[in-house]
């Protein structure tokens, strides 16, 4: 038999012993219901002297020992000190989980806040409070937007894309530096990560700087070199094993021409990453534009094709998109061999305006594509310096792209081909979608 029926079992035998009692003595004093009463009222009194006891004890029980009392009432203590003593048990672990997060998260180089749904300040480490200038006090409970108003942080939490952190410059130094990142979890709940990049910008600063007086400064010596070679190349006194010579110095310098040029363009779209505005452009006009300039190449593709399915124009910076557009083409052509095609095709949709260039060259190692977009980064460097690629010519289209507020698709697979998208937004398309009109240009 069970402990607790036992106890059960002896609390039901008390009460009828009681019962017993009660009557015997009212039966010896000739009155039976008045010495069942009061044997009764006896039992009640003793049940609720046991009640007292046990409400003062749980009230107390902190400094105060557990009253001795058996049946059903010890058993109910007996369930209460077990509680108390679990719970006294997970409370202890709990403080010292918290401490051990407070001690941990305290010395973490980075700043951790936690919001809420509501985007309000829950709980922050020491480095948020030095970083942030937040106050224990005063800022929880503050929507994280009263406390940082920097329009570009606040675009950042509008795009709800937080894929990438923002870089914002706070106002407690000029040349200070924030990267805020923030980190959704669960049920709407985000954790912002805060660290000090002031180095790094600065740094890259120094390094801007380099590279475009660097690139102003070598330009001139590279024109007069360029010009005194075409010079050279031209004279008919010139000795005729000096020809292949030449021709190989006069390719080099417009090979270093080329890379210098797209220097300073990457180094004049680094200077900010303000999105620009514009005016509308005939996309259709362009494409024909750089179809033209791909079919004047001395080698070129069998094909190149140019399709539009849609009217509608993009607003945009035209020597921008130009520039980016006329990137990607010049890289389908460098590297599509002259019996495979390329294809030049724009459209639009609800989600906005595209532009894709596919072509049947050799095709990107998967493990790359995630680097293109590098400065100077080659996924063949021999065969980039055959074709004169300079490796800077998609990091200028992912700042253009940035900068109009789209981004750029890769697919690629090995010995098929490739296809750079590039995806606008609908806010970039300067009128609807009109209906698809398709048309095809084939060299």
């Amino acid at each position: 038999m069970q402990p607790a029926t036992q106890m059960w079992w002896f609390t039901l035998g008390r009460l009828l012993a009681t019962v017993v009692v009660g009557l015997g003595a009212g039966w010896l004093l000739g009155n039976l219901w008045a010495g069942l009463a009061c044997a009764l009222a006896l039992h009640l009194a003793w049940a609720l002297a046991n009640l007292f006891r046990l409400e003062w004890w749980v009230r107390h029980r902190n400094y105060a020992d557990p009253p001795d009392v058996g049946g059903v009432w010890g058993e109910i203590i007996a369930q209460v000190v077990r509680l108390h003593r679990r719970k006294r048990f997970h409370k202890q672990r709990f403080v010292q989980l918290m401490r051990q997060l407070q001690r941990s998260t305290a010395a973490l180089p980075n700043g951790v806040v936690i919001l809420n749904a509501q985007r309000e300040i829950v709980w922050f480490n020491r480095r948020a409070a030095q970083l942030l200038e937040l106050r224990t006090t005063a800022d929880l409970g503050m929507r994280i937007e009263h406390l940082l108003r920097e329009p570009e942080f606040l675009r950042y939490l509008a795009r709800q894309d937080f894929s990438n952190p923002v870089v914002i410059r706070p106002t407690m130094g000029e040349d200070s530096y924030l990267s805020l990142q923030v980190a959704p979890y669960g049920d709407g709940q985000l954790l912002l990560l805060v660290s000090d990049v002031s180095r790094q910008m600065r740094l890259e600063a120094v390094r801007r700087d380099f590279v475009a007086n660097a690139s102003h400064e070598l330009r001139s010596p590279l024109t007069v070199i360029s010009g005194y070679l075409e010079t050279v190349a031209q004279d008919p006194a010139l000795d005729p094993d000096l020809l292949g010579p030449v021709a190989e110095m006069r390719r080099q310098a417009e090979r270093m021409t080329g890379i210098i040029r797209d220097l300073i363009e990457l180094s004049r779209l680094e200077e900010t990453d303000e999105v620009v505005g514009g005016a509308p452009i005939d996309v259709a006009a362009l494409l024909a534009l750089l179809r033209k300039d791909v079919l004047a190449r001395p080698v070129h593709p069998h094909e190149v094709r140019v399709r539009i399915e849609s009217a509608a124009q993009l607003i945009g910076d035209e020597p921008e998109i130009h520039s980016a557009f006329s990137n990607l083409v010049d890289n389908a052509a460098k590297y599509t061999p002259p019996e495979g095609s390329i294809e030049m095709r724009w459209w639009a949709d609800e989600e906005g305006g595209h532009l894709a260039v596919a072509d049947t060259g050799f095709g990107i190692p998967a493990e790359h594509i995630p680097r293109l977009t590098e400065r100077f980064y080659r996924v063949d460097a021999g065969r980039s310096r055959a074709t004169g690629g300079s490796g800077l010519g998609l990091a200028i289209v992912k700042h253009v792209l940035q900068r109009h507020g789209a981004r750029l698709e890769v697919q690629s697979t090995l010995g098929e081909g490739s296809c750079f998208t590039c995806h606008f937004p609908p806010a970039r398309l300067a009128r609807p979608v009109a209906a698809a009109d398709l048309s095809t240009e084939t060299a």
